[in-house]
């Protein structure tokens, strides 16, 4: 069967099983054409402890929790020299895009990751990937060597001419990591409708290859709980009714966006001290100047 069967109800965050397989093994029994293009309409909401408590046991009603339980994303974010991609979708534009890296754990150079265009139009998400071993994805994103495409599907090598576009265009480089803990639902009726709940979201901007570990400083309290609810067309009655509890937790948030206002912020209040530490410096000479002068 194709790429979207095989992911079955699960198309977003493959399993573990996915998430090991080889990737050449998995292209030669077909298992592996480019599934990832999804187009969905998505809400976010930052959730106290309590609020995601309450939550739960109303989701599974409708919903089944995903078999893998809690599992690990880690990415890794593309962006120009001077942030562009990022300080434009923070604007709030009617379009925008980003470029990661994915992968599910900590991967060895020959395990799977996802190499990811993310583009948003008018309030709707559409994502292409595709799959690739960490070896062949750094070298064709940090270095611009590109992938035997072998085997490949025409879908697949479509997306691979997009991801490389982008980032030439645009001069792209590792600009962030950014990992967290997920737990994932799927609708009974719907499998496409999905509930994920991140938290012990970290992120850092050094030692940009995800070979180097999920280790990062924390970017939100550690009682907080991001969900994100993935919703292709119209949400169920049920849902519409559930959310209008929780309607004051909505809001907008990029975890990328948000990690890169905490650097900018710290870059700002460290210009600030050199400034004020030059100025008295230097006021000071002048007084010296001063007494030397009067003397």
């Amino acid at each position: 069967g194709n790429r979207q069967n095989q992911a079955g109800r699960k198309p977003a965050e493959p399993g573990r099983a996915e998430k090991t397989g080889g990737v050449q093994e998995g292209r030669q029994k077909g298992k592996l054409m480019a599934q990832e293009i999804f187009e969905r309409c998505e809400k976010k909401y930052l959730l106290p402890k309590e609020a995601y408590l309450k939550l739960v046991p109303e989701l599974v009603k409708h919903m089944e929790a995903d078999a893998y339980g809690k599992y690990t994303i880690s990415n890794i974010y593309f962006d120009t020299d001077d942030f562009e991609l990022i300080r434009n979708s923070l604007d709030k534009p009617v379009y925008k895009e980003k470029l990661r890296l994915r992968c599910y754990g900590t991967p060895g150079e020959d395990d799977k990751v996802f190499a990811e265009i993310k583009k948003k139009f008018c309030g709707i998400v559409y994502k292409r990937r595709v799959p690739m071993t960490l070896q062949e994805a750094r070298k064709m994103l940090y270095y611009g060597i590109m992938p035997d495409t072998t085997g490949w599907s025409f879908t697949e090598k479509q997306i691979l001419k997009e991801l490389k576009y982008l980032k030439d265009r645009k001069n792209l480089k590792p600009a962030a990591f950014i990992a967290y803990d997920r737990i994932a639902f799927a609708g009974r009726e719907n499998p496409e409708l999905r509930i994920t709940f991140d938290n012990n979201i970290r992120c850092r901007h050094r030692r940009l290859d995800l070979s180097l570990g999920k280790e990062g400083e924390q970017l939100l309290p550690p009682d907080t709980m991001l969900m994100e609810v993935k919703i292709p067309g119209a949400m169920p009655l049920w849902m519409a009714q559930l959310f209008r509890e929780i309607s004051q937790y909505q809001v907008s948030f990029s975890k990328y966006g948000s990690y890169y206002k905490k650097l900018l912020e710290r870059k700002l209040e460290a210009d600030a001290l050199k400034t004020e530490n030059h100025e008295t410096e230097t006021h000071r000479e002048e007084r010296k100047g001063g007494r030397r002068h009067a003397a």
